[in-house]
């Protein structure tokens, strides 16, 4: 059976009035108080008068909330799915569920499909890795004005949307980090290579766009010769790298924005270089923490999968059973540049 403001209150060492401002949003109350309040309320399954009018729901219904993912089979996104399940685990005792779908690709029928499939299973709130497209950005608008769905993005963002907050990455900003740092070590001259994954990948296209940008205005007699996408094939990144440097042997720095690193040292290995292009990569894998540690890359760019997996369901979560509403628009991680020194 639920419990009550009486009982709450006697848990808190605190009074009814504070405890019905608190759920109820009614006035002033010290934030440490209202966090403790709301954890035994969560605890003992009470739900305010509020919430129960607002969506019909009586104490103790399971809260449904959607998550939506692309390049499901990367190393990266196994960071971000464990991030996913811990918070599954910790707001199963709230009574909130999620419902997981993925996406080997970044594909639009695919995120299309699957956003109706979770509308079909009842969900209230979506996290979502958006494909960059006008069919999935009228569909994200019309979750959230019509039918008042709050949405979150992660990894990816999609402008043009109500959606409520972006937890992630600053890629823009991290590739204006990658171009200094590519400037640092070639002495701001020489031919750079660009390998992104899928052009319509809005998180590739924003790394390369600051990396370029940052490139041509800071440091303009650094030359790019070319912008090639792998789409997160390590083939593919070897097959463009082998075929860049025999066109431009004077290469000198290669910038891989997204998956198939592992694909820099088989190409190294096949030229058998004398002296190998400085390289930067993202997200601390297995594989590129390998490539650190031997010396086949000088910089990786991490990104915190785990926390932009974890982090959205729980904003969800509050807005949902509490009523929070998501203030702030962009929850950024960190911008981690790591060496073999720092691992």
């Amino acid at each position: 059976m639920a419990g009550t403001i009486q009982q709450i209150a006697e848990l808190a060492g605190v009074s009814r009035g504070t405890v019905d401002r608190a759920l109820n949003q009614r006035g002033r109350v010290n934030p440490e108080v209202s966090e403790k309040i709301w954890a035994i309320a969560d605890e003992i399954g009470y739900v305010p008068k509020s919430q129960r009018r607002r969506s019909g729901r009586v104490p103790g219904a399971v809260r449904k909330i959607g998550v939506i993912t692309q390049l499901s089979e990367t190393a990266f996104i196994k960071d971000v799915r464990k991030g996913i399940e811990d918070a599954q685990k910790e707001l199963k005792d709230r009574g909130v569920e999620l419902l997981l779908r993925e996406s080997e690709g970044v594909n639009e029928e695919e995120q299309l499909k699957a956003i109706a499939e979770l509308e079909a299973a009842g969900m209230e709130g979506l996290a979502i890795m958006p494909v960059e497209s006008d069919r999935v950005r009228e569909k994200l608008n019309e979750l959230a004005v019509e039918k008042d769905i709050p949405i979150v993005t992660f990894n990816s963002d999609i402008i043009g949307t109500k959606r409520s907050c972006y937890v992630g990455l600053d890629n823009r900003k991290s590739g204006r980090t990658a171009a200094g740092l590519m400037a640092l070590m070639t002495r701001e001259r020489g031919k750079i290579l660009v390998i992104t994954g899928y052009f319509s990948n809005s998180v590739n296209s924003q790394r390369v766009d600051g990396f370029v940008e940052e490139m041509k205005t800071a440091f303009p007699q650094m030359q790019l010769v070319g912008v090639q996408s792998s789409f997160d094939q390590s083939e593919e990144v070897e097959r463009i790298i082998t075929n860049a440097m025999l066109s431009f042997p004077e290469i000198n720095g290669i910038f891989v924005v997204s998956g198939g690193q592992a694909g820099v040292q088989r190409a190294f290995d096949k030229m058998k270089l004398e002296k190998r292009p400085y390289v930067i990569i993202y997200d601390l894998t297995p594989v590129s923490r390998r490539a650190l540690e031997e010396d086949v890359v000088d910089f990786l760019i991490d990104q915190n999968g785990y926390e932009q997996g974890y982090r959205p369901p729980f904003l969800l979560a509050d807005r949902l059973l509490k009523g929070v509403e998501i203030e702030k628009e962009f929850r950024y991680t960190e911008i981690s540049v790591r060496t073999k020194y720092n691992l």
